[in-house]
């Protein structure tokens, strides 16, 4: 039988002082390095596949989907082509959020046909504008254009032949751009610095800490237009469902990548100058926080496999992809048995543009995919692009919305906040909603799981015969993850093989002190047979933190930090899912001569929400749990780099609904004034009210109340 410690385990925010630990080493940025390494097997790469897609749908704030209300949709304005039309128009991706665009339909259209979304980067007005004509003959020189009518606008050039290709085309604005103005270009893509009057807990505006721990960002709000847009154009009756692609580039490129990977609609993508291993997108409207830790756009681009996939190289951050990043995407096709249904177009001598070199590679690649009938390779021809102001939506019959209004930003997110709300209180009335929504998503908040807490060893220090128990210093090594804690271990003479994980703001010397004197609570225990454990949890700097680190991008955004490295607050979630791991599958530890029977684990203070976090995803590794909360909610912090901050905190019932996870499992419960309804409901989904245990004594009598439960 295996033989464990039953640790109290008291873990505390304090210093871990080795340099072995991975986390001291600088902090990564989108401009970082980030292979894909495809799984040994299919079914891996399924698992990875469905977690990495979550964590896109969680980052973006559409886990869940906000309630899809009416689209409204506006169609005007036709302009008969040559083979094809051009209409405006515009509709609600929520209720009042317009996104606009323009409609390109073949003429003459006999049964179903093919769908294509294009998105557009960041030039300015893209859809509106039209190329100088001093670039566009340099353009032309260089090849990457061939017409000087036509190459005016790249956009209408591509939309045109693609209508006259058959597909009915759906192009529509980036936020901020051309007819997108109810958030402004300067706000969405050149954000810089806080507002303190967007900086509240109330009525709060993008970009503050508290759109972040509710997972609202520009980049969640692009996804949700791409995602209604592909719900427009599926409603109308001629497109063919099963033959809709999308592509776009940089950050049209961004925005393609990720509605392939999320949506299953999508039958085809072709992400242009933006699949690299190397710089991930750089604008605030393609980041969020949680988004690309420990994954990167090209396995975002792996995730519509094996549905066919093309893409390019320019000379920018995409020049390495042959060699760095494409290999793998065909090894891991090769793995469906469909190599030949992804595709790279090289161009190194080009620089960064969807030029008409690389939309003929598009145009052959979806001809040859959804059997257009074509002659090989598609090759476009000139013609006089439409001038702004007929391609514009708005007019005097259908009036622009108010153009940056704060009011409309506030309103926005508040839609998205009380919706969100709504959604997950009824999950969390069940424990089905518990396990498959909320569970998951907490995941993605801690970017760990139990089942991926790792393998974990322990390094004796120091050992102490104290008489009627025994005291041992180490550390917990996780192999895994290169991570360690520094840990003290009181294990009594007649260990009852029962464990408790015990947390505390001061760190080890919360069970046991400078002095040599242990805490009166964990000696209780101690003197009940239980072992203690107390821990120091990760730090950042060796010694108290007020703020946390930050990437060196002066911009101040959160997405450029978390969105590729661990908030501060899931790195302490890590060692506690350390310990319990290597409670739970460690064949010896500092108690000797017993079975493990049970692990508990108690939290004070700046510990609590850690312990409810931990306890959360640890599910039945942990047998019962003590959390004082001292009424802390993620929804009041309002500093970014506070220790306490973690992004998606607030989205999932902030700290109420970490703790409802604990359901039905035994829990003490305060630091609150009542019992949050989040949890009450949880528990009676279970059944299990009684197992809910509300303690509202006075602080110095917490603790050994606590105890005393944690005893019977």
């Amino acid at each position: 039988m295996k033989q464990f410690i039953a640790l109290v385990v008291l873990l505390c925010v304090s210093v871990t002082t080795s340099a072995e630990d991975i986390r001291h080493q600088p902090l990564k940025d989108l401009n970082g390095y980030f292979p894909f390494n495809p799984p040994a097997s299919l079914e891996q790469w399924e698992e990875r596949k469905e977690y990495v897609r979550r964590q896109i749908l969680v980052a973006t704030g559409l886990w869940p989907m906000p309630t899809k209300t009416p689209l409204n949709p506006v169609i005007h304005g036709k302009i008969e082509g040559d083979g094809y039309t051009v209409e405006k128009v515009y509709f609600e991706s929520a209720p009042g959020f317009f996104v606009t665009g323009n409609l390109y339909r073949p003429k003459n259209i006999q049964g179903k046909v093919p769908g294509v979304m294009l998105a557009h980067g960041h030039h300015k007005d893209a859809r509106l504008d039209l190329t100088a004509e001093s670039t566009l003959l340099n353009l032309i020189a260089d090849g990457a254009e061939r017409f000087e009518r036509a190459g005016r606008s790249t956009y209408q050039s591509q939309c045109r032949q693609l209508a006259r290709m058959g597909c009915v085309v759906w192009q529509w604005d980036m936020l901020g751009d051309s007819d997108s103005i109810q958030l402004s270009r300067e706000l969405v893509h050149g954000f810089a610095k806080q507002r303190p009057e967007m900086n509240t807990t109330k009525d709060w505006g993008l970009f503050s800490p508290q759109a972040e721990v509710h997972c609202q960002n520009v980049m969640g709000l692009q996804t949700l237009n791409a995602v209604r847009g592909l719900d427009f154009l599926l409603s109308l009756p001629e497109v063919d469902p099963e033959r809709v692609a999308v592509t776009g580039a940089s950050g049209g490129g961004t925005q393609t990548m990720i509605l392939a990977a999320i949506d299953d609609r999508i039958k085809l993508s072709f992400p242009v100058v933006m699949v690299s291993t190397s710089m991930q997108g750089g604008c605030t409207c393609e980041n969020a926080s949680l988004l690309r830790v420990n994954t990167g756009n090209v396995e975002f681009a792996a995730l519509i496999a094996p549905k066919p996939q093309g893409m390019n190289t320019a000379n920018d951050w995409t020049k390495e992809m042959a060699t760095k990043g494409f290999p793998d995407l065909q090894q891991l096709y090769a793995a469906y048995g469909k190599q030949n249904n992804v595709f790279l177009k090289r161009g190194e001598h080009f620089p960064h543009n969807y030029n008409a070199v690389t939309r003929s590679a598009f145009y052959t690649f979806l001809n040859k995919h959804f059997k257009l009938g074509y002659q090989a390779p598609v090759i476009e021809d000139d013609f006089d692009p439409l001038p702004p102001e007929q391609l514009s939506v708005w007019d005097d019959n259908h009036p622009a919305p108010k153009a940056a209004d704060p009011d409309f930003e506030r309103n926005l997110l508040n839609w998205f906040t009380e919706d969100a709300e709504q959604q997950l209180q009824a999950v969390a009335a069940t424990s089905d909603g518990l396990r498959n929504v909320i569970r998951p998503a907490v995941e993605v908040l801690i970017g760990r799981s139990y089942a991926k807490a790792g393998e974990v060893q322990w390094a004796l220090q120091d050992k102490q015969d104290r008489g009627d128990y025994v005291k041992q210093t180490g550390t917990l090594i996780n192999k895994t993850h290169g991570e360690e804690v520094n840990v003290v271990w009181v294990c009594p003479n007649q260990w009852n093989g029962r464990v408790v994980i015990w947390l505390d703001d001061t760190g080890k010397t919360a069970v046991y002190s400078d002095d040599g004197s242990m805490n009166p609570a964990a000696m209780k225990l101690v003197q009940a047979g239980s072992a203690v454990l107390g821990a120091d949890l990760f730090n950042e700097n060796g010694e108290a933190v007020k703020q946390t680190r930050v990437v060196a991008n002066p911009r101040e955004f959160a997405g450029y930090t978390f969105g590729y490295n661990h908030a501060l607050f899931a790195k302490r979630v890590h060692d506690v899912l350390s310990i319990v791991s290597f409670l739970r599958h460690s064949d010896s530890g500092p108690c000797p001569n017993a079975e493990l029977k049970s692990v508990a684990i108690a939290g004070w203070q700046g510990t609590g929400p850690i312990v409810a976090a931990a306890s959360g995803l640890a599910e039945d590794a942990v047998d019962r749990t003590a959390i004082d909360t001292q009424g802390f909610r993620f929804g009041q912090v309002l500093d970014y780099r506070d220790p306490m901050f973690l992004p998606g905190g607030a989205k999932y019932l902030d700290l109420p609904g970490l703790i409802a996870l604990q359901a039905p499992r035994p829990l003490w419960l305060t630091g609150e004034s009542q019992t949050p309804a989040t949890i009450k409901t949880a528990y009676q989904a279970t059944s299990q009210d009684d197992g809910l245990v509300m303690f509202n004594g006075e602080a110095a009598q917490q603790q050994a109340a606590a105890s005393e439960w944690l005893l019977e």
